[in-house]
């Protein structure tokens, strides 16, 4: 089908034809990624009129893909450098240029992967993904679990999950327990899976911000006693203000003790079980009945992929599986699973090549060693830190994240904390971030991105003594 009023090229381009339209995709990926690390490692300047420029209708006549991409540029540039090498702030996504050729492959041939029937062999890729991390977990051979967009919706089936698993049809009275420092997204997952506010219990934090064994039993127990239903504990594996690691052996025994479904949000840190060591950083998370992984975040995928690893799948089938009459032509083949009968999708992307490929190509070992460079940069840069006597360090990292606050001799800590963040940030060689706790006001550095390495780390470390030295000698 074609009109003569429009020069835009067919939905379906001839061989020629098409490889010009990838080539000049090709021609602005590679200059985008070859410029990452001298591209400013934020940049917001003007994004507001360009906001409005594309504020626009649809367009009638088609444009020229050079044209779009030419216009698509500034757009990319009027952002966060999550890409970049400086990026340093909230908890950093790389995006593997191979993540990104497998994307191009999978939207190309789209092919369907909901259903096993309908791309066997394809559907096994993704389900081979998922037993890769499964094993990198220490859960047993016959765990399973699913692929999603990220550590929001994998706590979401988590939690509907350990519901349909340990509680009635009636759930009102499930109660289930967090940390002061866990994930928002944890407790917005129990508000849509329908618990009340007051079902999401908050556990107070130790002295390095990882929940306290103790006060968790105390509080099933006072639960109990006044009829509610303990059925969950959401123990973190790498908090996002700290990247703190809430002792996973004693809760899971408070939780046994309970008969307790025990997930762990691992989403940023379970990764790091891969280094050598590793284990230790999260003991007995094997043991767990669930956990959320984000392989966007520990295996520097884009952005949009997340998984959730279940101990006994028959529970994921449980909370999830429906039938339907349409649905008679397209039964799984013999020893798969659907993934629809496990997740919440049923219309799904083809998802798991973007782990698979790259995992192909590069082996896990590559993975692995960037990983621990990741947890040496965090130890080095502390060890840079601590001793800077405008500042002071909330605790040694425990994974890549550093956590620190002002701490001039004299004025207000806070707003000290407030001006250096802004000067750092204002070299735009790197992008740090904040938060609060405890009403203290905390810089933040996560080192995770897999572009980022001693050198640019040292410029974190200098930008925060140089402009912090100023700050005092103007009387800050």
């Amino acid at each position: 089908m074609s009109s003569s009023r429009n020069s835009a090229p067919p939905l379906e381009p001839g061989a020629e034809e098409l490889q010009q339209l990838i080539e000049m995709c090709s021609r602005f990926i590679i200059d985008h990624l070859t410029s990452l690390a001298d591209q400013p490692s934020w940049d917001l300047e003007g994004s507001a009129s360009l906001v409005r420029a594309f504020q626009e209708p649809a367009p009638e006549e088609g444009r020229a893909l050079q044209e779009i991409l030419e216009r698509l540029g500034p757009a990319v540039a009027k952002s966060f450098n999550t890409a970049g090498p400086g990026y340093l702030a909230f908890i950093p996504g790389g995006g593997i240029p191979s993540a990104a050729m497998a994307d191009f492959l999978a939207c190309a041939v789209n092919r369907y992967t909901g259903v096993a029937a309908a791309a066997p062999v394809l559907s096994q890729i993704e389900s081979t993904t998922v037993d890769w991390m499964a094993a990198m977990m220490g859960f047993p051979s016959s765990a399973g679990g699913f692929l999603t967009s990220g550590g929001s919706l994998s706590n979401l089936s988590a939690v509907v999950t350990a519901r349909a698993a340990r509680l009635p049809e009636n759930f009102l009275d499930g109660t289930l327990y967090v940390s002061t420092e866990t994930h928002l997204c944890v407790a917005k997952a129990a508000r849509i899976a329908g618990f009340p506010a007051d079902s999401v219990r908050e556990v107070p934090v130790d002295a390095r911000y990882r929940m306290i064994p103790s006060a968790l039993e105390d509080m099933i127990r006072a639960d109990a006693g006044r009829g509610k239903q303990p059925f969950l504990v959401v123990p973190s594996v790498g908090t996002t203000n700290t990247g703190a690691v809430d002792p996973l052996p004693d809760i899971l025994d408070v939780a046994r003790r309970h008969e307790m479904w025990v997930h762990a949000d691992a989403a940023y840190g379970g990764f790091f079980r891969l280094v050598p060591g590793g284990d230790a950083l999260m003991p007995r998370i094997g043991e767990c009945d669930s956990i959320t992984l984000d392989p966007h975040k520990g295996l520097f995928l884009p952005y949009g992929t997340g998984c959730l690893l279940v101990r006994e799948p028959a529970h994921l089938r449980k909370a999830h599986l429906g039938a339907a009459a349409y649905m008679q032509d397209v039964a799984a083949p013999q020893g798969q699973i659907s993934l629809n009968e496990i997740s919440p999708e049923l219309s799904k992307d083809f998802r798991g090549l973007r782990l698979w490929l790259p995992v192909m190509l590069h082996g896990l070992a590559t993975f692995r060693e960037h990983l621990q460079e990741k947890l040496e940069l965090a130890r080095w840069a502390y060890n840079e830190i601590k001793d800077l006597p405008f500042l002071e360090m909330l605790d040694e990292p425990q994974l890549s994240v550093l956590a620190f606050a002002g701490r001039p001799p004299h004025g207000d800590g806070n707003r000290f904390g407030v001006e250096l963040l802004r000067r750092v940030n204002a070299r735009r060689r790197v992008f740090l971030s904040s938060t609060v706790m405890d009403g203290r006001y905390i810089l933040r550095i996560c080192i995770l991105n897999f572009r980022t390495h001693r050198d640019r780390v040292e410029e974190a470390v200098t930008a925060l003594r140089e402009e912090g030295q100023r700050l005092l000698r103007e009387g800050a």
